[in-house]
Parts: structure tokens; C-alpha cells; sequence
């Protein structure tokens, strides 16, 4: 199986749940963006390690795992998310030691966080981009002009933790099939990833 190169794209505020972000990947080489809903904790770590100027002044916990594994010289070599398995996303943290390599299990939010702090590459399986990947109709003009300043807005709140979340309740599991299709569609034209990541997943499940 073929591995995809990914990028992080930013981090999207939840409109659905409680307390959730979602974390935007996006390939490499391609136009698909994968996005994969994490908790308040993690965003925050992996926005503070995009914010390559600001420093927590007591070490966070990915922090303190880089701080360990510097200490025993372990190297984390790469990131691979390698499975999806009704809207879960697994990852393994590949790491050497003594020219000795291992594999290691971890949530893709915590993956991901070391990733960033050991600048190691992150990839997903070609299957699971398939799979799980959505296509966004991105405007140049648009994106170049207020992406940068709408993400380093986020990633100020994370860090401050100020940030207001909306809760909307809504029973998925009781939508047919072509309601949520054409909801998908609207989730992804007004780039609420989270949302149309939940969607996606529910969609996924009935196949």
C-alpha cells in the first residue's frame, strides 16, 4: 500500500460538539484535506507547537516526551495514520534508538503532537485518503488574503484558552442517507470540517 504525505492545514472550532476541534490534513500532493476531530488538550499542544514563538513556561506533556526521549536519544522517524475503523483514526509513532526501530501505538491527536516537536513527516495510507479524504474547492484570492491571519487567530485562543464553543445537538443517526449527503455538501462549501467530518463518518457506517 502506497503512503500519502500529509500537511497540517489548521485547526477548525466545533459547531457540533462540546469541547472538540478539528485538526485539517491535507495531502501533499493533491487537493484532499483529511480532518480528524480531536479534544481541547490536544488542539491547544499541537497549536502551541505550530506557534513556534511561544513557550508554555512549565513543559506540556508532549513536551515532556520530547524532553525524555532527547535525554535516551529516541528519535520519532515518521507518523503514519494507518487505520479507520468507524470514524476513529489509528496511528503508530515509528521511533529509533541505537539504530534499532519500533513501532509504537498512539491516538492520532498525540501522534501528531510529537510529530510537530520532532518536525517528523506524517503520512496516511492512500486507502484510508480514499476513504476518509474531502475535496474543498479552496479560493486562491480568499485563502492567500485571511487563511493566515484566521488560523494564527485560533492559535492565540487555544494558547490563551478563551475559547467559546458552540454546542448543537443533532441526532445524525436518524437522518436518511440523502439528507445527510447534501449536508455534507454544504458542510464542505462553508469549510466546517468538523462537521463534515462527523457527517462523512455517519455516511460511512451505512455502507
Amino acid at each position: 500500500m502506497s503512503l500519502v504525505r500529509l500537511n497540517i492545514k489548521g485547526i477548525s472550532y466545533s459547531q457540533t460538539q462540546n469541547g472538540a476541534y478539528a485538526l485539517i490534513l491535507s495531502e501533499l500532493d493533491g487537493e484532499r484535506k483529511l480532518p480528524i476531530v480531536i479534544g481541547a488538550f490536544e488542539a491547544q499542544s499541537i497549536a502551541i507547537a505550530l506557534e513556534k514563538e511561544i513557550k508554555p513556561p512549565r513543559p506540556l506533556t508532549h513536551d515532556l516526551f520530547k524532553n525524555f526521549a532527547d535525554r535516551f536519544d529516541v528519535i520519532v522517524k515518521q507518523v503514519i495514520i494507518h487505520k479507520l475503523v468507524d470514524g476513529v483514526f489509528y496511528s503508530s509513532i515509528i521511533c529509533e534508538r541505537d539504530k534499532i526501530e519500533e513501532i509504537i501505538d498512539a491516538r492520532t491527536s498525540d501522534a501528531i503532537a510529537l510529530a510537530l516537536r520532532f518536525q517528523a513527516p506524517i503520512f496516511t495510507y492512500k486507502n484510508i485518503l480514499d476513504q476518509a479524504g474531502i475535496y474543498l474547492k479552496v479560493n486562491p484570492r480568499k485563502d492567500s488574503a485571511g487563511a493566515g491571519e484566521k488560523e494564527s487567530l485560533l492559535v492565540d485562543e487555544l494558547v490563551s484558552d478563551e475559547v467559546e464553543v458552540v454546542k448543537k445537538e443533532v441526532n445524525y443517526q436518524e437522518l436518511p442517507t440523502d439528507e445527510l449527503n447534501r449536508m455534507l455538501e454544504q458542510a464542505v462549501a462553508s469549510e466546517d470540517y468538523e462537521l463534515a467530518a462527523r457527517i462523512r463518518d455517519e455516511i460511512s457506517k451505512r455502507v
